[in-house]
């Protein structure tokens, strides 16, 4: 595991972050990047059909002991975040209805301004490198 990767969390500090992430997801105060940099993310969607429905459905399935870790944000001007990596095991259909189950490799931004808090999925693809869940 990668020396910047972060899994110094107890399960209860984990549960007020998923939570946090949660009612963003139910409140509909979320966002999936899909811009030219995600393409993992964009044929994720694309090839399982899923609607802003279904990816919130997605979302809110995701359990503590899926945690895997945290990391910072190395993008230029964006280095006080902290992103959290999640590797949730789902059961999703494609185009031709056939089943799969996959590991779905989630980071989130968690953006808390003055107002109210905002989730960015910056991550939403099938998991493309190992990884290690803290709790399991």
């Amino acid at each position: 595991m990668s020396q910047h990767y972060n899994q110094n969390y107890t399960k209860e500090e984990i549960s007020v972050v998923l939570q946090k992430i949660q009612e963003c997801v139910s409140s509909g105060k979320y966002t999936v990047a899909q811009n030219e940099n995600r393409a993992e993310n964009v044929a994720l969607i694309r090839e399982y059909n899923l609607t802003s429905h279904k990816q919130r459905r997605v979302l809110m399935q995701i359990e503590v002991d899926d945690f895997c870790h945290s990391l910072q944000n190395t993008n230029p001007g964006f280095e006080h975040e902290v992103l959290y990596v999640f590797c949730p095991q789902v059961t999703l259909f494609n185009l031709d209805d056939e089943e799969k189950h996959l590991d779905l490799y989630t980071k989130f931004n968690i953006i808390d301004l003055p107002i109210m808090s905002r989730i960015v999925v910056i991550s939403f693809h099938e998991r493309n490198k190992p990884i290690d869940y803290l709790f399991r």
